[in-house]
């Protein structure tokens, strides 16, 4: 920050000699109140920079990300980007509102839009996901990242046929693309047709694009089969020993017991990049 600078002006008044009457010394001049420099404009990052912060832990892009939506509230990369690295920390209903924040200045931005949507499915209220999700698919009709958010959302909201059909148009527009494959298929396990999920996301797996959730999620439904070693070998293979344990406790459990149910959307891999 600049110094303060301290203007003073030392005027020294002459004394005035009046015939026959006493002279006066002049008061003593007054100092000006020191006046601050104006505070420097905030600067945003590069784009360096940013590609930079992109590959940071959530909580720095939380930080990185808040700090450049708090620079221009108008940056819609940067409440995106924010919104997204709430949302990775579990702050879901905190990503909505910032996602939301960032729409008032650009109601057609797909980024902001599709945030918004991921964070209202991660909330478990799916059914505020739909229209943001639905404007992104109809501003980019060849997009699959609306369609499968789609087809979550539905799910939550209890519109299965709806899902279907968003679910296998994701996968008609990115069919190389593991998200979608692994979403549809977990729409499937929760259906009950843990078959038809497996053979799915054995397809995705086997994907460039397929990422540690989506091969977690492989290793889900083949134990809740039944065919706990061979879910333990799939999960040992991404996960530390102490969440190893606790996926293993689950699907101990959950096989152990008729009539289980879970919230599939916990595992979706969140609706793409």
């Amino acid at each position: 920050m600049c110094r303060k600078r301290a203007l003073i002006a030392t005027v020294l008044a002459p004394i005035a000699l009046v015939m026959a009457t006493p002279a006066f010394a002049a008061a003593p001049p007054k100092a000006e109140t020191a006046k601050p420099a104006p505070a420097p404009t905030p600067v945003k990052a590069s784009a360096q920079q940013r590609a930079e912060a992109r590959r940071l832990d959530p909580l720095a892009q939380a930080a990185f990300w808040g700090a450049e939506f708090e620079v221009d509230p108008a940056d819609a990369e940067a409440g995106a980007g924010l919104a997204k690295s709430l949302r990775a920390l579990g702050r879901a209903d905190e990503a909505a509102i910032t996602a939301t924040k960032g729409l008032i200045a650009h109601p057609d931005d797909a980024g902001l839009l599709l945030e918004l949507a991921r964070a209202h499915i991660a909330r478990g209220q799916g059914f505020y996901a739909i229209e943001p999700a639905r404007k992104v698919a109809t501003l980019s009709p060849k997009d699959w990242r609306p369609l499968t958010l789609l087809g979550v959302a539905y799910e939550q909201a209890e519109r299965d046929e709806e899902a279907e059909a968003a679910h296998r148009q994701a996968i008609v527009l990115g069919p190389n693309e593991a998200t979608p494959i692994a979403n549809y298929a977990m729409h499937l396990a929760a259906k009950g047709d843990l078959s038809g999920a497996e053979a799915q996301l054995r397809r995705a797996v086997a994907l460039p694009s397929a990422g540690i959730q989506v091969r977690q999620n492989l290793a889900l439904v083949v134990g809740l089969q039944g065919r706990l070693p061979e879910a333990e070998k799939l999960v040992r293979a991404d996960l530390p020993p102490e969440q190893v344990a606790n996926n293993l406790a689950y699907l101990r459990a959950a096989v152990g017991q008729a009539g289980q149910t879970r919230s599939w959307d916990a595992m979706r891999a969140g609706g793409g990049r």
